[in-house]
This record gives structure tokens, C-alpha cells and sequence, in this order.
């Protein structure tokens, strides 16, 4: 079963950080893996997942 997408307003809000902050990661290539669907922006919750998983082994 595909995993349900999410916006960058709802990824945001999950990190707790404002979406204009996960635009510029994104155009800056450290945030977590976006994907164009539609011309539109989503994430799959398990790549958000991952990224959040990385950083903590990074710190």
C-alpha cells in the first residue's frame, strides 16, 4: 500500500519549523527528500522520517 503524502505545510508543522524554512533546505538541498507529483511539492513521511533519523546521528 503507497504511503499518504504530505504537504510541505504538514511537514513543517511535524518539524515544528516554519514552511518557508523547508523551502529554502529544500532549494539548498539539507532537507529531507521532496518529490514533484502534479507540479505540486509532497513528501513521503517515511523519507521524513529518514532525514530526521539522520540528523540525530549526525549530532
Amino acid at each position: 500500500m503507497a504511503e499518504n503524502l504530505m504537504d510541505p505545510e504538514a511537514v513543517a508543522e511535524h518539524l515544528r519549523i516554519k514552511a518557508e524554512t523547508l523551502y529554502q533546505w529544500r532549494y539548498r538541498g539539507i532537507g529531507p527528500r521532496g518529490i514533484k507529483v502534479g507540479g505540486r511539492l509532497r513528501y513521503r513521511p517515511s523519507d521524513v522520517a529518514e532525514w530526521l533519523d539522520q540528523q540525530a546521528a549526525a549530532s
